[in-house]
Protein backbone atom coordinates (compact mmCIF):
# COMPACT_ATOMS: atom_id res chain seq x y z
CA UNK A 1 0.00 0.00 0.00
CA UNK A 2 1.36 3.48 -1.03
CA UNK A 3 1.56 5.98 2.29
CA UNK A 4 -0.36 9.17 1.32
CA UNK A 5 1.76 12.33 2.29
CA UNK A 6 0.48 15.29 3.10
CA UNK A 7 1.67 19.00 2.78
CA UNK A 8 0.27 21.74 4.37
CA UNK A 9 0.34 25.01 2.84
CA UNK A 10 0.54 28.66 4.34
CA UNK A 11 -2.23 31.09 3.25
CA UNK A 12 -0.46 34.07 2.01
CA UNK A 13 -1.98 38.02 1.59
CA UNK A 14 -0.31 40.29 -0.39
CA UNK A 15 -1.47 43.62 -0.02
CA UNK A 16 -1.08 46.22 -2.92
CA UNK A 17 -1.00 49.82 -2.60
CA UNK A 18 -2.24 51.42 -5.74
CA UNK A 19 -2.36 55.30 -5.85
CA UNK A 20 -5.06 57.43 -6.17
CA UNK A 21 -5.84 59.46 -8.67
CA UNK A 22 -4.95 62.47 -7.30
CA UNK A 23 -8.12 64.05 -8.31
CA UNK A 24 -8.72 63.91 -11.64
CA UNK A 25 -10.96 62.05 -12.14
CA UNK A 26 -13.01 64.70 -10.24
CA UNK A 27 -11.36 67.48 -12.01
CA UNK A 28 -12.58 65.81 -15.31
CA UNK A 29 -16.06 65.42 -13.95
CA UNK A 30 -16.26 68.88 -13.14
CA UNK A 31 -14.97 70.21 -16.66
CA UNK A 32 -17.92 68.08 -18.00
CA UNK A 33 -20.58 69.34 -15.93
CA UNK A 34 -19.62 72.74 -16.83
CA UNK A 35 -19.77 72.43 -19.95
CA UNK A 36 -22.97 70.80 -20.25
CA UNK A 37 -24.40 73.41 -18.17
CA UNK A 38 -22.91 76.63 -20.38
CA UNK A 39 -24.01 74.54 -23.75
CA UNK A 40 -27.70 73.98 -22.38
CA UNK A 41 -27.38 78.04 -21.45
CA UNK A 42 -26.44 78.78 -24.53
CA UNK A 43 -28.75 76.93 -26.74
CA UNK A 44 -31.65 78.25 -24.13
CA UNK A 45 -30.36 81.42 -25.32
CA UNK A 46 -30.79 81.08 -29.16
CA UNK A 47 -34.43 79.79 -28.54
CA UNK A 48 -35.29 82.26 -26.89
CA UNK A 49 -33.57 84.71 -29.36
CA UNK A 50 -35.50 82.83 -32.43
CA UNK A 51 -38.88 83.54 -30.37
CA UNK A 52 -37.89 86.86 -29.95
CA UNK A 53 -37.53 87.60 -33.41
CA UNK A 54 -40.55 85.64 -34.90
CA UNK A 55 -42.50 88.09 -32.09
CA UNK A 56 -40.76 91.15 -33.68
CA UNK A 57 -41.81 90.08 -36.90
CA UNK A 58 -45.39 89.30 -36.75
CA UNK A 59 -45.67 92.01 -34.61
CA UNK A 60 -44.17 94.56 -37.58
CA UNK A 61 -46.96 92.55 -39.86
CA UNK A 62 -49.93 93.64 -37.71
CA UNK A 63 -48.59 97.24 -37.92
CA UNK A 64 -48.24 97.21 -41.63
CA UNK A 65 -51.90 95.64 -42.08
CA UNK A 66 -52.78 98.20 -39.32
CA UNK A 67 -51.22 101.06 -41.97
CA UNK A 68 -52.83 99.20 -44.76
CA UNK A 69 -56.05 100.11 -43.69
CA UNK A 70 -55.74 103.53 -42.67
CA UNK A 71 -53.98 103.90 -46.02
CA UNK A 72 -57.26 102.31 -47.68
CA UNK A 73 -60.12 104.31 -45.22
CA UNK A 74 -58.14 107.14 -45.96
CA UNK A 75 -58.18 106.83 -50.27
CA UNK A 76 -61.91 105.43 -49.93
CA UNK A 77 -62.68 108.67 -48.00
CA UNK A 78 -60.85 111.08 -50.58
CA UNK A 79 -62.36 109.37 -53.57
CA UNK A 80 -65.45 110.27 -51.95
CA UNK A 81 -64.99 113.90 -51.57
CA UNK A 82 -63.65 113.93 -55.03
CA UNK A 83 -66.82 112.18 -56.45
CA UNK A 84 -69.48 114.39 -57.97
CA UNK A 85 -72.23 114.54 -55.68
CA UNK A 86 -75.41 114.42 -57.95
Amino acid sequence: MQEKEFVMVDERIVEVDRPSGGGAGWLVAVVLIIAVVVGGLVFANMANQSSRRDNAVAAAASDVGKAATKAGDAAEKAADKAAPQN
